[in-house]
């Protein structure tokens, strides 16, 4: 799996648990979905985002973006 395709998959996943967490549990974890949001974006912008560039350390291989 490449290092693009992780990070997707990742990012959505955390954002769906605190979108619920928020909405069932307290909604202080809607800022977690914000935080991820916000480091999508930036992402885009810079093109540096600090997961990707622990999973390139651990040996992940890039293909696309990252």
């Amino acid at each position: 799996m490449s290092i693009d395709r992780f990070i997707m998959g990742f990012a959505g996943s955390v954002v769906l648990i605190a979108t619920l967490l928020g909405m069932l549990v307290n909604t202080n974890f809607l800022y977690l979905s914000l935080f991820i949001g916000f480091m999508l974006l930036q992402a885009s912008i810079t093109k540096f985002c600090p997961l990707a560039w622990i999973v390139k350390i651990l040996g992940g291989q890039s293909k696309n973006f990252f």
